[in-house]
């Protein structure tokens, strides 16, 4: 808790440091904790238990849920960096639960009533960027200096390691790991590993797929990993290749890995990020 001195001279205990600056039209929760040197706009809607730290920047139609850690630096809420953006009112709304560092922005959408969101329990590591109309799911890991260009959706429980840029309207699947410093420029399947400059998949997330409790039935992950293989090993385009996958699925994982890859085949996407071409030295995920 933060600490001013009392009409009498003795300790008043607050949760709003003195040199906030608050909208009295922002509603924040009682147990809010707001640091020194914060600015905190009309619209701004604060759920129970958020700490905002020293000069945070909360601007626009933003809400925030509970339990969430702003630190120093970070901007919410401001005006898209889209040259298209025309003053419109637009959102940004952030779940519970989340860790938001360092001088991360987090930017309104562009079109009028458009939303950017981030779900719970994520990372957002310093200097990252999330641009208008993104959408994070929850548990996601963006690692120092990652920039989400606009219209990135990013399934839950993705990792995406420093430095990574990603291309407008990409979308980036469940449980991906992505390498540091790589350029992802289409569509990454879920459940892979990608790295590179231009971007390939690598293989399966298989200690991504472990931690997340998905590998405990062996047949389960065999079936994915031969969804896998059809797709990335065979040597078949990649639209003979998804055209041979069960469209039922025989798994939930092979279900979605294989919804994603149609969708991605789309005239409105951007496709999907390449893979390695197989070769007899090349491992056998």
């Amino acid at each position: 808790m933060l600490q001013t001195l009392g009409s009498g001279g003795g300790p008043l205990t607050t949760l709003i440091h003195p040199t906030a600056v608050i909208h009295a039209g922002a509603q924040l929760h009682p147990t809010v904790k707001v640091g020194p040197y914060a600015v905190i706009g009309e619209q701004v809607v604060v759920g129970p238990g958020t700490e905002i730290g020293a000069h945070v920047v909360i601007d626009g139609q933003t809400t925030l849920g509970a339990q969430n850690r702003i630190f120093p630096g970070a901007c919410i809420g401001l005006e898209s960096q889209d040259l298209k953006y025309d003053g419109s009112m637009s959102r940004v709304e952030i779940g519970d639960r989340n860790l938001i560092r360092e001088c991360v922005t987090i930017n309104r959408a562009t079109d009028a009533g458009g939303l950017t969101q981030v779900g719970n329990s994520c990372l957002l590591m310093a200097y990252s960027h999330v641009a208008h109309n993104c959408v994070v799911e929850d548990q996601v890991i963006i690692a120092n200096s990652v920039a989400l260009a606009g219209h990135v959706y990013v399934e839950a429980g993705a990792r995406i390691s420093g430095m990574v840029g990603v291309h407008q309207f990409v979308h980036i699947g469940r449980l991906v790991m992505i390498g540091g410093l790589s350029r992802i420029d289409r569509d990454v399947p879920p459940f892979t590993l990608v790295n590179g400059n231009p971007a390939q998949v690598r293989g399966l997330n298989q200690v991504g797929l472990q931690r997340a409790g998905l590998t405990a039935d062996p047949q389960v992950y065999r079936e994915l990993k031969q969804a896998y293989r059809q797709v990335y090993r065979s040597g078949e385009s990649f639209s003979d290749a998804v055209a041979k996958l069960d469209q039922g699925g025989s798994n939930d994982l092979v279900r979605h890995f294989s919804d994603f890859l149609r969708a991605a085949q789309q005239s409105d996407r951007r496709g999907l990020t390449p893979g390695r071409r197989w070769t007899k030295h090349s491992d056998d995920e």
